[in-house]
């Protein structure tokens, strides 16, 4: 990420990110300024939550339909049941965890990952990075894994530069810590729902989503693995204008969500919730 004085700042200033920002904020405005979020924003809120869960577990490769999710109540029965189980006990977590992530977000990561690791049988790999020679299973993301040490060294210089603040847009930083976690998968597992959900608290803690009802999982399932991965891959380039492809893929994937949270609204103000 460079070694400039704000980094984040400077990607902002990427060509095409300043149009992702400026049709992210139009977008956020529309469903903040929807008449149903005047008596019912919780609901919103909470339906919000479980569609964000859903595609979130749809890309780490449990694809459940949104009724299973509200129906069932045991998340234990298989693979895909944990990482369904996973990614609902993420999202719940994700805004409790706004006052450790300003102050620590080395910490805010660990106990994700804490969380979302809470339906398997814990070990003493839970809830830190990984050390060396440690093995990562995350079969869906297939780039280069870098080591221990590079991924804490990483990990701290996205902590710091999180720290410092900046003027960089929500959106920017989300996409960074978002593509930043899954580049370095500094988890043994459960890393793609954690960059998410970390992605989540960004847009929360930053204020652009205050209430927490732009779900953008929704919107990168929608989007697809395959061109999530192929933006990833941008992302882990290192260029100009690969990094810039990610954060537009990521202000693509929080509208898609805003367009959900407008659809319930929508489905809530005709009382067909």
């Amino acid at each position: 990420m460079g070694t400039n004085a704000d980094p984040l700042a400077i990607l902002g200033s990427l060509p095409g990110v300043s149009d992702a920002v400026d049709s992210v904020r139009q977008s956020v405005d529309k469903v903040y300024g929807h008449r149903v979020m005047r008596r019912r924003s919780e609901e919103v809120t909470s339906e919000a939550a479980l569609r964000g869960a859903r595609g979130s577990a749809a890309l780490a490769g449990a694809d459940w339909p949104l009724e299973e999710l509200r129906r069932r109540s045991d998340f234990s029965a298989d693979a895909e049941a944990h990482t369904v189980g996973a990614a609902l006990r993420l999202t719940a977590e994700a805004g409790q965890l706004l006052s450790v992530w300003r102050r620590s977000p080395v910490q805010a990561l660990a106990r994700l990952h804490l969380v979302a690791a809470g339906g398997a049988a814990p070990d003493d790999t839970v809830g830190r990075p990984r050390l060396a020679g440690e093995p990562v299973d995350e079969p869906l993301v297939e780039l280069p894994l870098p080591d221990s040490a590079e991924v804490a060294a990483r990990l701290e210089g996205l902590a710091g530069l999180l720290r410092a603040g900046g003027e960089a847009p929500a959106l920017v930083v989300g996409a960074v810590v978002h593509g930043e976690l899954l580049s370095l998968r500094p988890f043994g597992s459960f890393n793609g729902p954690v960059a998410r959900a970390a992605e989540r608290i960004v847009l929360v803690g930053s204020g652009l989503d205050p209430k927490s009802i732009c779900p953008a999982e929704v919107g990168h399932a929608e989007l697809g693995r395959a061109d999530y991965l192929k933006a990833l891959e941008g992302y882990t380039s290192g260029t100009p204008d690969g990094m810039a492809a990610w954060i537009g893929h990521c202000g693509k994937a929080l509208e898609l969500g805003v367009r959900e949270s407008v659809a319930v609204c929508e489905a809530l103000q005709r009382g067909a919730a």
